[in-house]
């Protein structure tokens, strides 16, 4: 080239043009050439991301599909894991590590761990996963992927052809659905407001707070009141559900619908209503008991009140096998054996129960759900057995919800008698916090007995929530109790788990509490033994109906 350039320059700019069209012939060749190569793994794994995989899994009527599904300490994501060899997870190319993105087409990977496992049971012997390999999740984490966005563009093609998920009544569905949700008041109110919108039809929340009790109970910002309490109010002022919701005292249950169930059902010309409401927010749920009949019969009394018609279960007896399963004094029954009891005489639901040889099954709720599903005017009986109409009755799901959260969140009823030296703990809170906690819990003092611990988080005093009540307050009622107490407690972990996902902290949610203190706070004298066990009812009242079970 020096040479070239120095003798003429008219070789060179010859020289140049051939170069830039071998240049041009070489790139050309090598972009033909790499074009059929493998990109190196960084580069396939950063592809991989938008790329999702839909396994379609279909298992034999009571048999498993073959894998665990797990959420992890310190791991994102809904993870498959277990996997067995040949099953039809492996088949359908499921993998250890997988994340689930969505089921039958409803993105999930943000849900609930106990709703995600809710609805791959519920979807019988098959179900779609669309899964994302634990290192492209991970990529997206860190990149901020929009997963729903990524899912729904990979699922939409596929599933075309497919019809929508079946509907099940308090789980996730892939039709969108009105909610209803069940506020309790605080100090401070509901904590929203509602406005009317020019050219639509009934009001709206706004000014949602998000600590308030709305917030809490799963309402949202700009979502539209159909129902207040079971009674429609789409076509009322907002003066008059102001009035309803003022009426409605400490508590009040809402039929929302937001922007996307009002498009689905005006496209499908559907009538919004309670009947086809995700009941998931509501906190309280009834309770299938299952009792093995005893030598003495099952060990209670079933009594029917007349006024209200219902049969209402009394003097469970202490270590008989209906206190064993979990049923509780004053539980309300509202199925046996799976047949609604509603509406049906005293010796009808009698014979329903000791028609059983060996054992029967009780669908209760007690007084505090009952009233909840009263005030929506709807049948938990409904609510539960929809639920459960998917999923057979015998089958288990290798499906499990393995989280030590699951455990630990429950909350705990803790009931002392007054020590020598008080009941044996601190009350603390950090300022411009909320929430109260406790601290320096004696061992082996009223509240260790009773199983407080140091760091949880006080939610009730003798039955009154005190989330948002002041540290004052708090105190007063607890010297104010006299010498007994009974508090409702959570852990840390728990505390922050429902104010995260806005669920209302209750006492339904806590395992039973057999308080063994003495004196006993009350006792039912019964003149003897023998009148207990007698087949006859013990007492006799107008408007009630008793006998032994």
């Amino acid at each position: 080239w020096i040479s070239w350039k120095t003798k003429t320059p008219r070789i060179l700019k010859q020289t140049v043009s051939i170069y830039y069209i071998f240049r041009e012939n070489i790139f050309r060749e090598a972009y033909q050439f790499y074009s059929h190569v493998a990109f190196p793994s960084c580069l396939a794994e950063m592809t991989s991301v938008l790329q999702p995989r839909e396994c379609k899994v279909t298992k034999k009527p009571q048999k498993s599909y073959g894998f665990y599904l797990r959420i992890e300490k310190d791991t994102a994501g809904h993870l498959i894991r277990n996997v067995e060899k040949k099953s039809p997870a492996e088949k359908a190319g499921l993998k250890d590590g997988d994340r689930v993105l969505r089921v039958n087409g409803v993105f999930v990977d943000k849900e609930e761990h106990a709703q995600v496992v809710e609805i791959v049971k519920n979807s019988g012997n098959s179900v779609v996963l669309l899964v994302l390999d634990g290192a492209s999740y991970r990529k997206a984490e860190e990149e901020g992927v929009n997963l729903e966005e990524v899912g729904q563009k990979v699922s939409t093609g596929q599933q075309e052809q497919q019809s929508p998920p079946t509907m099940a009544n308090g789980a996730i569905t892939a039709v969108p659905q009105p909610r209803l949700c069940y506020l309790v008041k605080e100090e401070k109110g509901y904590g929203f407001s509602l406005k009317t919108t020019e050219g639509q039809k009934g009001l709206f929340i706004v000014e949602l707070s998000s600590q308030g009790a709305a917030a809490k109970a799963g309402v949202q910002n700009n979502d539209r009141l159909i129902e207040i309490n079971g009674k429609n109010v789409e076509n009322d002022t907002h003066e008059e559900v102001v009035e309803k919701v003022k009426k409605s005292e400490n508590h009040v249950m809402f039929l929302l619908s937001n922007e996307e169930t009002d498009r689905y059902y005006t496209s499908q010309k559907m009538v919004l209503s309670k009947e086809s409401a995700n009941l998931r927010l509501l906190p309280l749920k009834p309770r299938l008991i299952e009792i093995q009949k005893g030598e003495n019969g099952y060990g209670f009394y079933l009594r029917m009140k007349k006024n209200t018609g219902d049969h209402t279960i009394k003097d469970v007896d202490s270590g008989s096998p209906a206190a064993k399963a979990g049923l509780k004094d004053n539980d309300i029954l509202v199925a046996v054996n799976g047949e609604q009891v509603d509406g049906l005489d005293h010796e009808s639901v009698v014979g329903k129960i000791q028609q059983s040889e060996a054992k029967t099954t009780l669908l209760v709720v007690d007084k505090e759900t009952d009233s909840m599903y009263k005030l929506a005017q709807i049948s938990p009986y409904s609510y539960y057995y929809k639920a459960q109409d998917s999923t057979p009755a015998n089958t288990q799901e290798r499906v499990e919800l393995h989280t030590e959260q699951q455990v630990n969140h429950k909350p705990r009823i803790c009931k002392m008698v007054k020590g020598p030296s008080g009941f044996g703990f601190s009350l603390n809170m950090i300022k411009n916090k909320p929430g109260l906690f406790i601290s320096e819990v004696q061992k082996h003092g009223p509240a260790d007995t009773a199983g407080v611990e140091n760091n949880d988080y006080l939610v009730e005093v003798n039955g009154v929530r005190v989330i948002d009540e002041s540290y004052d307050k708090v105190v007063a009622r607890i010297h104010e109790s006299g010498d007994r107490l009974m508090l409702l407690v959570c852990s840390k972990d728990a505390y922050k788990h429902f104010q995260g996902h806005n669920i209302p902290i209750t006492a339904s949610m806590a395992d039973p509490v057999h308080d063994t203190s003495e004196p006993p706070a009350y006792t039912d004298n019964h003149s003897s033994e023998q009148e207990r066990n007698s087949p006859e009812p013990r007492e006799r009242v107008s408007n009630t109906v008793l006998s032994r079970c």
